[in-house]
Order: C-alpha cells, then sequence, then structure tokens
C-alpha cells in the first residue's frame, strides 16, 4: 500500500504542476495515466460500475463540482478551483487520494475554502489513533469545518481500503465522539472531507456521475490514505 500510495501521489503531483488556464481535463487525466501505467500499476477508478462504467483515471470536479467529476474537452478558466481525485491499483493494493486548487488568481473566499478543507483533513488524520472510534473523527472534522461556517456532504463519505477501494468501515465527516467502531492498529483509512459554501445539500448531474452542490456554490474536496499505528498516523499517499 505504501508503493501504490506513493504511484498515486506522483500521479497527482504531475496533474497538479500542469493545471493552468487553457489545459482541458481530459489532458491532466492523460497526465495522471501515463504515469500509473509507468510503473506497471492500473488506474482504480477505470471501469469503477455505476450508472455505466466509469470512463477515466481520475475524478475532476470544478467549482459547484464536489466529486466524480468526468474528464473530457472542459478548459480550465482562470479562477475556478479544481478537484482531482485519483486512485491507484499496485500488485493487488490501492493507494486514494484527492486535493483541490486553484487556477491562476482565486477569489479569497475560494482560498479559505480550499485551505479550510486541507486543514479538516488533518485535523481527522490526527485522530486515526488506536482505542478512538470512527465517531471521534468525524466529529473533530465537522466541529472544525462547521465552526468555519462551511457544511460537509452526509451522502459521500471517507472509506476503508486495501485490496479493493471502498472497504469497511465508512467514515463519514461527522460523528458524535465516542461512538462507532473502533479504531485498531493496522487498519487503513482513506479519509476525506468534502466541504461545501452554501449547503450539505448536493445533486447528481445528467452525466450519472458527477454530484455537484444544489445551490451552485462552491466546493473542496482533500484525501489521503492514512495506516492507523501504535504512533502517529502514517499517510502512505505522499511521494
Amino acid at each position: 500500500m505504501r508503493e501504490a500510495g506513493r504511484i498515486n501521489a506522483e500521479a497527482l503531483t504531475a496533474v497538479h504542476i500542469a493545471i493552468r488556464p487553457g489545459i482541458t481535463t481530459a489532458e491532466l487525466d492523460a497526465i495522471a495515466a501515463e504515469v500509473i501505467r509507468k510503473y506497471g500499476a492500473t488506474p482504480t477508478f477505470l471501469g469503477v460500475p455505476g450508472a455505466y462504467p466509469y470512463p477515466a483515471t481520475t475524478t475532476i470536479s470544478i467549482n459547484d463540482e464536489l466529486v466524480h467529476g468526468i474528464p473530457g474537452k472542459r478548459k480550465l478558466r482562470e479562477g475556478d478551483i479544481v478537484s482531482v481525485d485519483c486512485g491507484t491499483t499496485f500488485e493487488g493494493y490501492v493507494g486514494d487520494s484527492a486535493f483541490t486548487v486553484g487556477v491562476g488568481e482565486v477569489t479569497p473566499e475560494a482560498q479559505q475554502l480550499i485551505e479550510v478543507t486541507e486543514q479538516a483533513l488533518y485535523v481527522g488524520i490526527d485522530k486515526l489513533r488506536p482505542r478512538n472510534r470512527v465517531g471521534d473523527v468525524g466529529y473533530a472534522i465537522q466541529q472544525f469545518v462547521e465552526s468555519r461556517g462551511y457544511y460537509l456532504t452526509r451522502i459521500y463519505t471517507g472509506h476503508g481500503l486495501g485490496h479493493v477501494m471502498w472497504e469497511g468501515p465508512q467514515v463519514p465527516n461527522y460523528g458524535t465522539p465516542g461512538r462507532g467502531l473502533l479504531l485498531r492498529r493496522g487498519m487503513t483509512i482513506a479519509l476525506e472531507p468534502m466541504v461545501l459554501v452554501g449547503t450539505p445539500e448536493t445533486r447528481v448531474l445528467p452525466d450519472q456521475w458527477t454530484v455537484a452542490s444544489v445551490d451552485g456554490s462552491l466546493t473542496a474536496h482533500f484525501e489521503h490514505s492514512v495506516a492507523i499505528t501504535d504512533g502517529d498516523p502514517l499517510i502512505l499517499t505522499v511521494p
């Protein structure tokens, strides 16, 4: 899983570097695919079942799109914020991570949303320790995000991962301290705060994959795959 995570991180780093006004989301997706296949790994998202098999290596979601945006001909514009999620399978193990970044110069509102969402990820990661419970993780993220005036989706959650991308337990970005599954050393969790400016409510767009805020307000998404150890949490999706 360390190697799957490292490859995934390298793919996302290459995408991050390439983000600029005028590039298409399909071009960004191709960059991630090239890195993953260079190592003999497989894009985890490609072919995932749904309304129809997912058709790309990454999900790329822009502005009000929260998650699962399909790469295509759309060009990034100055001032957009773009969320890129990617999964890599290497020798039977999965790494999964995501980031949000501004395209060129963005508004102070957009920059603050990005920063709060990334900070929320690390607030949650700090709670991924033995003898804590899933509710402790979700509560920490919820308190941090909502205290800053933002919202969290109640539908889409973090999750366990290992041999497949979605394993138990579900790890919501909200919760009650002391409730939920007991965390133990050796568990691996993909933690992913998904934050919205104006509402917790979402809708699925006509492509049957892309999830957007119902009111058109901005959204952001960060994710890391993390192993629970006897010491500090171990982030697996880093270069």
